[in-house]
């Protein structure tokens, strides 16, 4: 059995959570709770795996890592530390740069 990584969520990172979860459930009516499913599909995925995101080249802080959510069009940026992930930013993919990190 594979042991699975604890998830935190920067304050910064909630609060874009909390934007983008508002937004969507005011704007995209047919699929209200898009931003927290895929959220919790992707924790959950990287509760195990938590190397299967792509390295983010821009960030200061060091191994930084982002998935793409295709459906809701954002990256998740985060990184590991011991048994834990970091949750760093919700990052919306049409803002062009990276977020500051």
């Amino acid at each position: 059995m594979t042991s699975r990584l604890n998830i935190t969520i920067t304050r910064t990172a909630q609060e874009q959570i909390e934007a983008a979860a508002k937004w969507w459930s005011e704007n995209r009516t047919s699929a209200r709770g898009a931003v927290r499913e895929d959220l919790d599909r992707i924790f959950g995925l990287l509760s195990v795996q938590p190397g299967m995101g792509a390295r983010a080249r821009r960030a200061s802080l060091k191994d930084v890592r982002r998935v793409t959510l295709s459906r809701i069009r954002y990256y998740l940026y985060y990184r590991v530390s011991g048994d834990v992930i970091e949750v760093l930013a919700l990052w919306h993919t049409s803002r062009g740069d990276e977020p500051v990190l």
